[in-house]
């Protein structure tokens, strides 16, 4: 492997994230941390469970509204777990709601209320993996781990010119990572260097002439930093087919399902569906209804999950009764408070196009 000097370059990202480092509601800036103040591991915690797969734009308003609602963990650990959900709803991948719940509750009745503080015992924890208990270790508590997401895996990448495709690539950028984390200030380093990847090692277009590693970037200095990192090529996801059933009373409620606790969208709510998944089909037509009824088709809805692409063909009814469908009959004005994630929003917006206007 071709050596760089490490503690340089560590030097180097500290000093342009002290300058330009974001701004973000989780985070203590560099002045504050220097002068003794740590960041909350609550709040660490929080926002690395929301940024998972999300943006810093989307997870801002979530943030703040799950520290409005549970301002802290034992708080959050003593909310209903539809409350939990319900607050999640729009942020997907709604399994890390879920763990987040059982972690919070873990950290609120054998640790009372408090993180752990190092990687170990932070992963011990249900729903902490390696990548979220170095960040919370390193940012909350200055413990030299070495943290690796998105954003630094590209980083990485670059300044070593690493060729080998992704996922295999992992370890070798770890490795690297893990050379470079200085055991002074290992937070501000981890945050630096989510910082620069987002604003400066762009996937697209980077801005090498603002980046304060470009003296020994390897893919700067040799060859092409867009090349990086290097991927596998991307299999094309599967079409899964299935229908979903928008009823409502004369009463102007409407027919809400809950979810079971396991698999794709656990927990959540729903209008009825078919039994769709990610490797079988649902029905398609109305004789899939969860009742009969006067349905008529409203067209079809896509939404792409990590794995596969779902299409729903939509159906809507108006009933004069309510009957017992196995679920329970919402307000139509109380949907924005309800459970439901965004494929399922998309479904009712198709059939009743005012459902969730302010």
């Amino acid at each position: 492997m071709h050596e760089l000097p490490e503690p340089r370059l560590a030097e180097a990202l500290l000093a342009w994230y002290d300058r330009h480092h974001r701004e973000l509601p989780w985070r203590v800036s560099p002045r504050d941390h220097r002068n003794g103040r740590r960041a909350n591991p609550y709040h660490v915690w929080l926002s690395e469970v929301m940024l998972q797969q999300t943006t810093v734009q989307a997870v801002k308003p979530y943030f703040q509204k799950f520290l409005a609602a549970w301002p802290t963990v034992s708080d959050l650990a003593a909310a209903p777990v539809d409350d939990v959900m319900a607050a999640w709803a729009g942020l997907g991948y709604y399994a890390r709601a879920r763990n987040l719940k059982k972690c919070a509750e873990a950290v609120a009745s054998h640790h009372g209320g408090i993180f752990p503080n190092t990687e170990e015992g932070l992963r011990a924890l249900p729903g902490i993996g390696d990548y979220t208990s170095a960040a919370v270790a390193a940012i909350a508590f200055d413990r030299p781990a070495a943290v690796m997401d998105g954003n630094v895996e590209r980083v990485i990448s670059r300044v070593y010119a690493i060729a080998d495709p992704l996922p295999g690539s992992k370890p070798a950028m770890k490795a690297r990572v893990k050379a470079l984390t200085p055991t002074e200030r290992p937070g501000d380093f981890a945050q630096g260097m989510m910082d620069l990847g987002a604003t400066i090692c762009t996937p697209r277009r980077p801005a090498c002439a603002l980046c304060p590693l470009r003296d020994d970037c390897l893919a700067f200095l040799h060859d092409d930093p867009e090349r990086f990192p290097v991927k596998a090529a991307k299999k094309e996801k599967p079409i899964r087919q299935g229908a979903a059933f928008v009823a409502v009373s004369d009463e102007g409620r409407l027919l809400l399902r809950r979810r079971i606790d396991s698999g794709l969208l656990g927990g959540m709510t729903e209008i009825p569906t078919t039994a769709w998944t990610a490797r079988l089909d649902g029905g398609t037509t109305v004789e899939d209804a969860p009742f009969a009824a006067d349905w008529q088709a409203c067209g079809v809805v896509t939404h792409v999950f990590t794995h596969f692409e779902l299409r729903l063909s939509v159906y809507r009814a108006k009933v004069a009764h309510e009957p017992s469908a196995g679920g329970w009959w919402e307000p139509v004005a109380n949907l924005a408070a309800q459970a439901l994630p965004t494929v399922m929003k998309k479904a009712i917006t198709q059939a009743i196009p005012l459902a969730f206007a302010p």
